[in-house]
C-alpha cells in the first residue's frame, strides 16, 4: 500500500514484520528507505547500505554494510563500515512475495553490476592482496549477489595483457585488488586495444592493497570516506560511476598512459630508490626520503607547458617561431606525425600541440611532479586542487630550497598544505613537455623519469640504469584526455 509517511515521505510498503524476532511496523519508502521500529526508529537505506538479500523459508534476510559509529539511524556519522544481516519475516506468503519484489524493484533501480572480473596482484604492498580478497572482497560480491571471475597476476605487466585481449562483452566491469600498478596496466592494455575507444569505457574498480594506494584514497576522500576495503566494494557494489582523466606520455613513437602521475628529481628519486628498502613497508620512502634531503640532488633540464586558465603569468613565454630557444619546435614536427600515425584508427583523441599558448621554466630543479588526483598515497595529498576530470595536470615545482625548509615541506604532505611554502611552485597545465638534464654539480649522471610507479626512463648513472626501460633519458612530452577513463567511485 502507499501513503504519506515522515514529513511526505511516499510509501511503497506499510506492514507489520518480525525483524530479528520482534513484531514491529516496517516501512519500505519510494527513495529507498527501509524502516522498522524496534527500541528507537531503525533505518537502512537500500542505495547506501544495502547489498542485497536471500529468501530463507519464511524469512528475508537483508544483508547490508552499515557504519559503525552510525548505529542504524538514518544519516549517523561517518564510520568504518561493517556487514550486518537484518532478519525479516513477513506475516503471510502473499506478504514474503510483495517485499521480495519490491526490495529487488528498488534494487534493480540502481546501475549495479552485474558480473565482474577481478585481478589480484598477490606481490604488491605487502603481499596481502590475495588474502583481502578471500577475507574481504569475496563475501562481499556474493552477499550482494554479484558474480565475478578472478585471475591473479604472474608477473610484471600481466594485467595490461589481461586487460588486452579480454572478452569485455562479459563483463560490467573490471576490479583491481592491488595497488595503483595494476591499474595503470589494466588502462594501458584496454587504450592500446583496436576497439580502444569502446574499451576504455569499461568502469574500472580499485580495492586498496598495495603500497601507495593514491587513487582509491583519493575516490573516498572526495566524499570524506575512510579508505577502507570495505568502502571501496561498495562504491563498486552500488555502481556509481566518474569519468577520470588519462594522460598520454609520448617521446617519439612510444607512448605510454598515465592515470596517477609522473615524476622527476626528488619524488622520483625517492620512490624508486628506495625500493632497495620494501623489506621496511611504506616507513621506506620516510626514510629514504630523509636521506634523499641530506644528499640534496639538483637536475638541469626545462620544462615548457600549456597553463591552464589563471596560470598564465608563470614561467616565461616561447616564442615558438625560434625552434633554437628549446626542443619544442622539434618535439612539434616530429610528434604530430606520429600522432597521426598512432591514431590512424588505433588509439584516442588526436594530440594537437599547436596553436597552443607555451611557457617555460629552466632549472636547475629539485623535483618536478605531474599530478592528475589529489592523493600520491593514502598518506601523502601531493595536489590538493586536483580534481578528477577537469582536463588538466596539477604541476608542482621545487628549484631551490633550504634542506630545513625542504623537511618541513615533506612533513606537511600529509594534508597537501606543503604546496603553501614560498619554495614550492604550483600550477595547473593542459599539456607539458620535460626536457630532463645531467645532476647539477655531476654531469656524468642523470636522473629517474617515473610515472605511476614505473620507471619510464633512467639517466645515467642512476640506480639500476644498466635496466631497459620503455624510453630514453630524453625530451617527452605529456598531454591530458579529458574524462577517458571511467572509475566506480562512491556517490
Amino acid at each position: 500500500m502507499e501513503e504519506d509517511h515522515q514529513e511526505g515521505e511516499i510509501l511503497t510498503l506499510f506492514e507489520q514484520v518480525r525483524v530479528n524476532g520482534t513484531l514491529t511496523p516496517a516501512t519500505l519508502s519510494a527513495d529507498g528507505k527501509l524502516r522498522w521500529t524496534d527500541r528507537g526508529e531503525r533505518c537502512l537505506t537500500v542505495e547506501k547500505e544495502v547489498l542485497g538479500f536471500s529468501i530463507e523459508g519464511s524469512l528475508i534476510r537483508v544483508k547490508a554494510l552499515v557504519e559503525r559509529e552510525s548505529g542504524l539511524y538514518c544519516g549517523g556519522s561517518r564510520g568504518v563500515r561493517v556487514r550486518k544481516d537484518f532478519v525479516f519475516e513477513p506475516l503471510s506468503e502473499e506478504s514474503q512475495r510483495l517485499w521480495c519484489g519490491k526490495l529487488q524493484e528498488c534494487i534493480d533501480s540502481y546501475d549495479r553490476p552485474k558480473k565482474l572480473f577481478i585481478i589480484v596482484n598477490p606481490y604488491g604492498g605487502k603481499k596481502s592482496a590475495s588474502k583481502i580478497f578471500d577475507e574481504e572482497v569475496k563475501p562481499l560480491l556474493v552477499a550482494a549477489g554479484i558474480q565475478y571471475t578472478v585471475q591473479e597476476t604472474q608477473y610484471r605487466l600481466h594485467a595490461k595483457e589481461i586487460s588486452h585481449s579480454l572478452d569485455l562483452t562479459k563483463y560490467d566491469g573490471i576490479v583491481c585488488v592491488s595497488g595503483d600498478g595494476i591499474l595503470v596496466e589494466v588502462v594501458n592494455g584496454l587504450l592500446q586495444r583496436e576497439d580502444w575507444a569502446s574499451a576504455i569505457k569499461m568502469p574500472l574498480g580499485i580495492v586498496s592493497a598495495g603500497t601507495g594506494n593514491g587513487m582509491i584514497k583519493s575516490l573516498l576522500d572526495s566524499v570524506d570516506d575512510p579508505c577502507s576495503v570495505s568502502n571501496a566494494m561498495l562504491a563498486i557494489i552500488r555502481g556509481h560511476k566518474r569519468p577520470l582523466d588519462v594522460a598520454t606520455v609520448l617521446q617519439g613513437e612510444t607512448r605510454f598512459f598515465s592515470v596517477l602521475m609522473l615524476a622527476w628529481g626528488l619524488v622520483a628519486d625517492i620512490d624508486i630508490e628506495s625500493e632497495k628498502y620494501r623489506w621496511m613497508g611504506s616507513s621506506r620512502l620516510e626514510f629514504y626520503g630523509i636521506l634523499r634531503v641530506i644528499r640534496l640532488r639538483k637536475y638541469n633540464g626545462r620544462v615548457s607547458f600549456v597553463p591552464a586558465p589563471g596560470y598564465e603569468a608563470y614561467g616565461e613565454k616561447i616564442d615558438q617561431s625560434n625552434g633554437c630557444t628549446s626542443n619544442l619546435h622539434v618535439l612539434h614536427q616530429n610528434q604530430q606525425d606520429t600522432v597521426k600515425v598512432l591514431h590512424h584508427g588505433y588509439r584516442g583523441p588526436e594530440i594537437c600541440l599547436e596553436d597552443l599558448e607555451w611557457r617555460t621554466i629552466d632549472g636547475p630543479f629539485v623535483s618536478v611532479w605531474l599530478h592528475n588526483v589529489p592523493w600520491g598515497s593514502e598518506d601523502t595529498m601531493a595536489a590538493p586542487n586536483a580534481k578528477f576530470s577537469d582536463g588538466y595536470l596539477d604541476l608542482i615545482i621545487i628549484r631551490d630550497c633550504p634542506k630545513s625548509s625542504l623537511l618541513v615541506s615533506m612533513m606537511k604532505m600529509n594534508d597537501g598544505s606543503y604546496v603553501k611554502s614560498p619554495f614550492v611552485l604550483y600550477l595547473k597545465v593542459k599539456a607539458f613537455i620535460l626536457e630532463p638534464g645531467q645532476r647539477a654539480g655531476d654531469p656524468t649522471k642523470g636522473g629517474i623519469i617515473d610515472s605511476d610507479g614505473e620507471v619510464l626512463a633512467r639517466g645515467e648513472g642512476t640506480y639500476k640504469f644498466e635496466q631497459s626501460e620503455l624510453m630514453t633519458y630524453g625530451p617527452l612530452q605529456i598531454t591530458v584526455d579529458q574524462g577517458l577513463a571511467t572509475l566506480f567511485a562512491p556517490r
